[in-house]
């Protein structure tokens, strides 16, 4: 039985499994977003969420384990002085995995792997700065939309005024039955 062994095989052995997710957390680390399978995302994140809490440690032996686990001392660099600092804050949840659909083909599961950009913001108070933000931007939103429909009135007023002047300026050009013709000019001529 297969009980409480909860590593995900991805269907490789354990060294190429680890190689494997040491390159796609570097790929994360480097490009800040990775697209891959569902499977892999999840294993993924696990070992990404490892070696940012090793990196807040900051110390030079948690940044040697960390090149032990990842192999790559330029994305370990960019760990410790870019991402960790960012979430010096944050108690764990450092990833976020966006489900995109089925991929052409094989219909694996697809998912996008990407770091949480928001700061963390612990709530003090009984009012969740969230709650705030929302109703603030409700009545930024009206404003906008407020903003948007008057934008609206003076380019249709302004078109109206085109309109018109474009009418006035035919108006002020002669009629073809006032215009003599060409016979008439050549009998002027002669």
């Amino acid at each position: 039985m297969r009980h409480r062994k909860q590593t995900a095989k991805l269907g490789r052995k354990g060294e190429h499994r680890n190689m494997m997710l040491a390159n796609l957390v570097c790929s994360l680390i480097l490009h800040r977003r990775v697209k891959t399978t569902l499977a892999k995302a999840k294993a993924a994140r696990s070992l990404a969420e490892k070696m940012v809490t090793l990196a807040k440690k900051g110390t030079i032996h948690h940044r040697r384990l960390a090149v032990a686990r990842l192999h790559q001392e330029d994305a370990v660099r960019i760990l410790f002085k870019e991402i960790a600092p960012f979430h010096k804050d944050r108690p764990g949840g450092y990833t976020r995995i966006i489900k995109l659909g089925q991929r052409r083909g094989d219909a694996a599961p697809m998912a996008i792997l990407e770091w949480v950009e928001e700061p963390y913001v612990p709530s003090t108070s009984t009012t969740t700065p969230q709650s705030e933000e929302s109703s603030l931007s409700a009545t930024s939103k009206e404003e906008e939309n407020e903003k948007a429909t008057s934008a609206e009135a003076s380019q249709s007023s302004e078109s109206k005024a085109e309109s018109t002047e474009s009418e006035s300026v035919t108006d002020q050009t002669p009629n073809a039955d006032s215009s003599p013709s060409q016979e008439e000019q050549g009998e002027k001529k002669e």
